[in-house]
């Protein structure tokens, strides 16, 4: 006769034990990893070139927001 049992336990875990492709990989599943490429990458040189030049980045930093977090204030 088998049962099926549900526990919770707390464990003490060091991130440092854990490789970094693990970690990247469950951001991922999570749906939590920022965007690294494309899009906010470039979005990301345009407000770096903006605000060295002096420029209003305001717009292209709402945009970059938008595209890491989905979200604006």
């Amino acid at each position: 006769m088998y049962k099926t049992i549900y526990t919770e336990v707390e464990v003490d875990v060091d991130l440092g034990d854990f490789d970094s492709d693990d970690l990247i990989e469950e951001l991922e599943s999570r749906g939590s990893l920022p965007t690294q490429a494309g899009d906010s990458a470039d979005i990301l040189r345009e407000i770096y070139e903006k605000r060295r030049l002096g420029q209003d980045y305001q717009q292209a930093l709402d945009r970059l927001i938008w595209a890491c977090l989905g979200k604006l204030v």
